[in-house]
């Protein structure tokens, strides 16, 4: 098997309220977009973010447990510190809960997170060393 990653697929609670957070707040334009069932997003050249409601989802793959936050994070890498703080502020502006805001990171690089509808996390960070580089567009 290929070290590649072709689909990441979240459950959501509420696919209308995941729609209007992506789409009107963060200005995403699905490639998909299934009302009541999911909504698609090309995050890079073969890379597709599925947001599939819930019940659908569970139907297919197996029941959907939520307590806590959930243990997956999601990043965003931008090219300058200045970048971190406007990606934060974007989603702060769309209705995010909670943003926390970018701090230094003991190994050089400058996050902060935010949170969606249904409380995944997305790291935006700004990561000047080599790994950092490979992901930048």
């Amino acid at each position: 098997m290929e070290p590649r990653l072709s689909f990441v697929t979240l459950a959501v609670a509420d696919l209308e309220r995941t729609r209007r957070f992506y789409v009107e707040g963060l200005g995403w334009s699905p490639v998909v977009d299934v009302p009541g069932e999911v909504l698609m997003f090309q995050v890079g050249p073969h890379l597709v973010l599925s947001l599939w409601d819930e019940l659908h989802f569970a139907a297919e793959v197996g029941p959907v447990e939520r307590s806590g936050v959930p243990p997956v994070t999601l990043a965003h890498n931008v090219a300058d510190r200045a970048e971190v703080d406007r990606v934060l502020d974007t989603a702060r502006r769309a209705g995010a809960d909670p943003v926390s805001d970018a701090v230094e990171r003991e190994w050089g690089g400058y996050t902060g997170y935010f949170a969606d509808p249904d409380g995944f996390r997305w790291e935006i960070a700004w990561n000047p060393g080599p790994i950092g580089q490979l992901v930048l567009p």
